[in-house]
């Protein structure tokens, strides 16, 4: 039951209509007897800096869930990020502390792991590429080194965008062979989109599914729609596919452990 105690926590997306987090979070709240509800608010880029201020300002806002587009611009908006949020420079939860200030993390990456576990394909030792070297990208790309891939190749539409990242992170993880390289996925035992292609209708194809082995795993982090055109082309490939949605099932309990 909502009531003056309950403690309200926004989703900022734009648009916020593909989301998926909200029923999840709020049934998590309530496993845990955690007082605390999400609501989605569809926030436009130019509107962001003026929405965050005027959220902080609200007494009982645990915090925001942070999704398209905003995790980058976000991330400069906090007051102090912690774990691979201060890494990668991106963030998708953040928590509105007793004195207003803003602490940010990046779960995205822990939750994008634990879902390939609970799913039975533990990425230790793949040859893993990734598309994308957006917020969310980075912070799978972090967890996957993490986690103990093999190597890691980041592609991307601006590759000097993946040169940065791929420096970045080999900075963090010296022992890991990290590079920037094409899309070509043929090769690789996880291929994983880690962009926003593929959640609107005549999206081009992150990878060319063709170009796919048989018997790789190929994982989103685009929750709707459920199967998006990649993860169809690549279960006709003969593929094992691994869906968006695991990624934040496994990523709820996480962030309401961050907010409340």
């Amino acid at each position: 039951m909502i009531s003056g105690k309950t403690r309200f926590v926004p989703l900022l997306a734009h648009p916020c209509r593909h989301v998926r987090t909200p029923p999840l979070f709020n049934a998590e709240c309530e496993r845990q007897g955690v007082d605390m509800v999400m609501v989605p608010l569809d926030v436009r880029p130019d509107m962001l800096e003026q929405t965050v201020a005027s959220l902080q300002a609200v007494e009982n806002v645990a915090g925001m869930v942070i999704t398209i587009p905003h995790k980058g611009s976000m991330a400069a908006l906090c007051d102090r990020k912690v774990g691979a949020a201060e890494l990668v420079g991106a963030c998708n939860v953040v928590r509105k502390e007793a004195d207003g200030r803003l602490t940010g993390g990046m779960l995205d990456g822990e939750g994008f792991v634990a879902g390939l576990r609970h799913e039975g394909r533990d990425p230790a030792g793949r040859r893993t590429l990734l598309v994308g070297a957006g917020g969310a990208a980075s912070g799978v790309a972090h967890a996957l080194l993490q986690a103990g891939v093999a190597d890691l190749t980041i592609a991307n539409r601006s590759s000097e965008k993946a040169e940065y990242l791929a420096r970045q992170l080999a900075g963090f993880f010296p022992h890991a062979r990290v590079v920037a390289g094409s899309a070509h996925p043929g090769g690789y035992d996880l291929v994983v989109n880690g962009t926003a292609l593929g959640m609107h209708d005549g999206d081009p194809l992150p990878v060319n599914p063709l170009e796919l082995d048989e018997g790789s795993v190929v994982a989103e982090v685009v929750m709707q729609p459920d199967m998006t055109p990649l993860l169809i082309a690549a279960e006709a490939r003969g593929c094992h596919i691994h869906k968006g949605i695991h990624m934040i099932e496994q990523q709820v309990q996480l962030l309401v452990d961050f907010l409340k």
